[in-house]
């Protein structure tokens, strides 16, 4: 089915080249069930092998939304349940030392860090897919326009794709799109109290947003302060006094989405949301890509799912402003 999707694609990008085709996704597409291999053999290596280093894992994740959409018992249970999907992994990876020096110039380029290795297998297939969003797209969505962190950006992914496929082969699938919305990326600021510790302004700003954002029923699926990070491999981050990252999962919107026909889709997941406080400043940045980049790169045409898309991508500015935040 997802094949045959991204087969669709690709035709339709070949079609349509002569005007527009910008890269969505890689992946590698291999015969039988690799969960095994995947998580017990190739995630311990990656970071000897390529750099990139995981974090926060979420294995089996159509394992949770049967437990809570296929169950009667259950005050969520989906009377249209059925059961697509084999496996759904989400796995947050980023090489630090790679990434350091294109954060410290272009800080917005963590809208995708760490990114999703994403993996999963429907069960109308005997095959699995491993893979990720293009790190051009990537770049795109974010703005991130400096040429030589653009190029370091792109090159940071070359020994991974080369590692996937040296350890699982397969089929390598590069599939495209054709326009990007029109404001691709959410941003805003908040003002910063610098009366005291710019640290503990920043842990109680944080406390509220987990808050809020776990009474909408989101899932703060990964966190990562970058400037810790750095501070822990001895070399300091320069010119940021906080820099983090939280990854955010509405867990209802990822049911209807990936278990319905676009588990694909999960290359985006979680959604990234960057803050940081340059030295001295009163302003912390905030930023995220929109959902409706993903109906834009992954081609969705269904009108539920859009839907779906356009209420998280109101409600999170919604629940910003809440907290503060000037969209900017």
């Amino acid at each position: 089915m997802i094949k045959n999707i991204i087969k669709s694609t690709l035709l339709m990008s070949l079609a349509a080249s002569v005007s527009f085709a910008a890269p969505a996704s890689h992946f590698n597409v291999i015969d039988g069930d690799m969960e095994d291999k995947y998580e017990k053999e190739f995630l311990p290596a990656l970071e000897e092998a390529t750099g990139f280093s995981l974090s926060d894992p979420h294995e089996k994740i159509n394992d949770a939304y049967e437990k809570r959409y296929g169950n009667p018992k259950d005050p969520d249970y989906d009377k249209a349940w059925t059961t697509n999907l084999d496996n759904l992994g989400f796995f947050s990876i980023s090489n630090d030392v790679a990434l350091k020096p294109i954060l410290e110039s272009s800080p917005q380029a963590a809208g995708f860090q760490p990114f999703n290795l994403h993996i999963y297998k429907t069960k109308a297939e005997n095959v699995t897919y491993i893979g990720h969003l293009a790190p051009e797209t990537m770049l795109d969505v974010t703005g991130v326009t400096n040429e030589a962190d653009r190029k370091a950006y792109i090159d940071m992914y070359k020994p991974l794709d080369a590692y996937v496929t040296k350890e699982f082969g397969g089929k390598v699938i590069n599939t495209t799109f054709s326009k990007l919305p029109a404001q691709p990326m959410m941003t805003f600021e908040v003002d910063v109290d610098r009366s005291g510790d710019v640290v503990e302004w920043a842990e109680a700003f944080q406390e509220e947003l987990e808050a809020a954002f776990e009474d909408k029923h989101y899932i703060i699926a990964g966190f990562k302060n970058f400037v810790e990070t750095y501070e822990d491999l001895e070399t300091p981050m320069k010119g940021y006094d906080q820099f983090f990252v939280y990854g955010l999962c509405h867990f209802t919107f990822s049911y209807n989405v990936f278990n319905k026909g676009r588990p694909d889709a999960g290359v985006f997941a979680p959604c990234a949301m960057y803050f940081y406080i340059k030295e001295g400043s009163n302003k912390m940045i905030v930023g995220m890509p929109r959902l409706s980049v993903w109906g834009a790169v992954m081609e969705i045409k269904d009108p539920v799912k859009n839907e779906w898309i356009k209420k998280i991508d109101d409600e999170i500015i919604s629940i910003m402003k809440g907290l503060g935040a000037k969209e900017i």
